[in-house]
């Protein structure tokens, strides 16, 4: 007897220590991704409002200068393959805990510095350039990031609630955003010239404090359970990029195509509608106030997603959102060109919560269920960042210019409705069960 109670005394201890450490995953991944896209929306945000007049002061149509405002954003989402890879290599190989300390720290430093850079009509040149370099180095940070506070708690979770689990870590792309946007809507409470003096800096300087917290509690952290069981011989490829090209390139191509709706429509749903807003007449405060109340929303229903996941499996739940976003795509503009409030609170509430919370929701074991433990920090980072280039980095870019070219927004509606169907080619192609997933 006295045998059997000490072993049920172990388990249930050693139960314990799995649900503490988790609980301890879950807060790490969420404050590292909270930082990651607090910092992106951060640029998206300022991109839409402020860069364009003190960091590209050119021509006399406002929409120029946040044309090139707009090319630093997506210089950003080009450097994120370059930190998928460094950082995908150094999570394979060595560790995932210690990579995942190295993005929080370079993120986190290069958006405080944003905070203090001199604007054109101090420095010149000089101004744009800086922005640009610091804003690449956000990419490479953000590239390494997101598929290492993934597989923290991907390859550490129960294997019938990996949805769910998995799941925390994208509140984070909400709860970032949602940060980004009351920073920004309080700042812009102050009088105009403060406001772009000195205003706009403030909460990028404000970053420090999710950094150092989230330091903090990933220093705390243990290593990756999937990680530290893999065979030695399969744990440290010395090339995990080579392996991807070579083995898995079907994956890597798939795992692109599920990243384009997702993040596609997520950046032109609250970063380009800003722009297309202030070109149709609506105030910014109005905008800005509907998609951080759908973002609040889509924090609780991301959660969600994953759960329901977990219950009716991973593509039927990715086929929501894509299919949402297909029938989507043109309804979406015709209600913010209403320009009544409710009717633009409802398009956000459709396109957020609804069509990307089911895919950002399910996305991250979907991805990494593609991939094998030995380069899956590799294949994951790689193909979620490049799908990211075409997305959300020439994404909002390309909208604007489609936008000066046509006045219009139906083309825009088109490119949504071209990334949902690349999407649904690839799902088609996705195994129909777990069973069939990659081990």
């Amino acid at each position: 007897m006295s045998n059997v109670v000490t072993e049920s005394t172990v388990t249930q201890a050693a139960g314990s220590q799995d649900a503490q450490q988790m609980r301890k995953l879950v807060i790490a991944s969420v404050l590292g991704n909270a930082l990651e896209w607090y910092d992106f929306f951060l640029y998206g945000t300022a991109a839409a409002l402020v860069f364009g007049p003190l960091f590209f002061p050119v021509g006399g149509d406002p929409l120029q200068g946040t044309l090139l405002a707009f090319s630093g954003f997506a210089v950003g989402f080009l450097a994120r393959p370059l930190g998928g890879i460094v950082f995908g290599h150094i999570g394979d190989r060595y560790s995932r805990k210690m990579t995942l300390i190295m993005t929080l720290t370079l993120m986190g430093a290069t958006t405080f510095v944003i905070g203090l850079l001199p604007v054109y009509a101090q420095i010149g040149i000089w101004a744009p350039l800086s922005l640009i370099i610091l804003r690449f180095l956000q990419g490479v940070a953000s590239g390494g990031e997101w598929g290492g506070g993934v597989l923290m708690l991907s390859e550490n979770a129960p294997a019938s609630r990996r949805g769910y689990y998995t799941a925390w870590s994208q509140m984070g792309v909400s709860g970032g955003f949602v940060l980004s946007a009351f920073a920004f809507y309080l700042v812009q409470k102050l009088p105009e010239d403060d406001f772009m003096s000195w205003g706009w800096r403030v909460p990028f300087l404000l970053s420090i404090v999710i950094f150092l917290v989230g330091v903090y509690i990933r220093k705390n952290i243990r290593e990756s359970k999937a990680f530290t069981q893999a065979k030695p011989e399969e744990a440290h490829e010395k090339i995990p990029l080579l392996v991807i090209i070579r083995e898995h390139p079907k994956a890597l191509l798939q795992a692109i195509a599920l990243r384009l709706p997702e993040n596609g429509a997520s950046y032109i749903f609250f970063t380009f509608s800003v722009v297309y807003a202030k070109h149709i007449g609506i105030s910014t405060g109005e905008i800005i106030s509907a998609v951080t109340l759908a973002m609040l929303v889509e924090f609780f229903s991301i959660l969600f997603w994953g759960a329901l996941s977990d219950r009716i499996g991973l593509k039927p739940v990715y086929y929501i959102g894509v299919i949402g976003l297909l029938v989507m795509a043109f309804p979406f503009f015709w209600l913010l060109s209403t320009g009544t409030y409710g009717w633009i609170m409802l398009a956000m509430l459709l396109g957020l919560p609804f069509c990307h919370g089911a895919m950002i929701g399910t996305q991250p074991c979907i991805m990494s269920d593609l991939f094998p433990v030995r380069v899956r920090y590799s294949g994951l980072a790689l193909g979620h960042e490049v799908g990211s280039i075409f997305s959300g980095g020439l994404g909002p870019m390309l909208a604007v210019a489609l936008l000066m070219e046509f006045n219009a927004s139906w083309p825009v509606s088109v490119l949504l409705m071209v990334y949902a169907l690349l999407a649904w080619i690839a799902l088609r192609s996705l195994p129909n069960n777990k069973k069939e997933a990659q081990e």
